[in-house]
């Protein structure tokens, strides 16, 4: 098996260590033990427990608290429907390879996160991409679908609300691609990962499909990456054939994650209304910010935690980037890593203030550049 470099992963890996100003990360700023605690009426049991815990393998598909606060955030189902993985990429990973088989077909866009093409086509399975564009606002069409279904697709896979893009499917698109798989009864695999940071309900294809399969986790909008907890949500016979090939691979998440992941979830609605706030906040500044740009531009989405920011000079973006960062400190993740030039992947959820300060910076020296 060949893979491809994961080059948004590798870039993040070189890159957003050495920066003062980071622009680029996908997550709302992480949250310590100690503010999860605040959300908390019962400290001291929680910490007594927490020294008491045994470092052991824990419920290997996911203890019944941390699968029924899962399921809260959900409209249908029941626990077991899901399953219990390392972060929504290790979810992704145990979908394709429980679904599809070398000679397979499916359908995703482009750009968007990278294991959605080089990961199945690592097995031998076929890709087609559909070129997603800024003029389109970064949406596709359901005739872009239907186009490209041929004998042997059996997936439509998808980032909704999309990275790097950060465009959300609406419910409307949605609900006509889920008829669509109907009709030629394929699976429907969206990773909902940034889903949740937005006043309004995104829809999860795993309430709407019998063969639509929700992967997400604790990371990007709860702030809790470190925990590595993830998952899967389907029908029951899915989890059941995913629960087999996980002994291969998982094991389990721990003991000690899913014991907080539990608590994370308990507090759920309270965690994540303020992360609401924030990014709803940030993208309000954000576009008063851009009004004042003539260098800069892009589709400032209404929910998620990202945008493609578009530049205008002539320059290599991975080239701009590094030159950028080396210069000022200042860090984005190249659109060359996603095949789109002349774009930046910028992380909207942080601080404010951090993010204001690296913009004004940003813009100084794109204008000196331009010069």
């Amino acid at each position: 098996m060949k893979l491809d470099v994961f080059e948004v992963e590798m870039w993040m890996t070189e890159h957003e260590n050495n920066c003062l100003y980071n622009l680029a990360d996908s997550c709302v700023p992480s949250l310590s033990i100690q503010d999860l605690l605040e959300y908390c009426d019962n400290k001291d049991e929680i910490i007594r427990n927490l020294m008491e815990t045994k470092l052991d393998y824990g419920p290997i598909i996911g203890s019944k608290e941390v699968r029924e606060g899962i399921l809260n955030l959900y409209k249908t189902g029941n626990i077991d429907q899901i399953t219990i993985c390392h972060g929504c990429t290790s979810a992704i990973e145990l979908v394709i390879q429980t679904v599809l088989q070398p000679g397979d077909h499916m359908i995703t866009v482009t750009p968007t996160y990278q294991i959605f093409y080089s990961y199945p086509e690592s097995f031998g399975i076929e890709v087609d991409k559909i070129e997603l564009k800024q003029e389109n606002d970064w949406i596709p069409t359901i005739d872009d679908f239907e186009s490209l279904i041929k004998e042997n697709t059996k997936m439509i896979a998808l980032v909704s609300p999309n990275n790097p893009t950060g465009k959300c499917l609406d419910n409307e698109l949605l609900q006509e691609i889920v008829l669509l798989c109907k009709k030629h009864q394929l699976y429907f695999m969206i990773d909902e990962v940034y889903r949740g940071i937005s006043y309004d309900y995104e829809m999860a294809v795993s309430d709407l499909y019998e063969l639509g399969i929700s992967v997400s986790s604790l990371s990007k909008c709860l702030g809790f990456a470190g925990l590595r907890l993830g998952w899967v949500k389907s029908n029951e016979q899915l989890i059941g054939l995913i629960n087999e090939r996980r002994d291969y691979t998982l094991i389990s998440s721990g003991y000690l994650y899913d014991y907080l992941a539990s608590i994370a979830l308990k507090h759920y609605s309270a965690i994540i209304a303020k992360q609401i706030d924030r990014v709803h906040n940030n993208r309000v500044l954000l576009k008063e910010w851009l009004q004042q740009e003539d260098l800069l531009s892009g589709v400032v989405p209404e929910v998620g935690t990202m945008m493609f920011l578009k530049y205008h000079i002539p320059m290599d973006s991975k080239l701009l980037c590094t030159t950028l960062q080396e210069e000022t400190g200042v860090f984005f993740v190249p659109g060359g890593c996603f095949g789109v030039e002349n774009h930046l992947r910028f992380g909207i959820a942080g601080d404010w203030q951090e993010i204001h300060a690296g913009l004004e910076i940003f813009s100084k020296w794109l204008h000196q550049k331009a010069d």
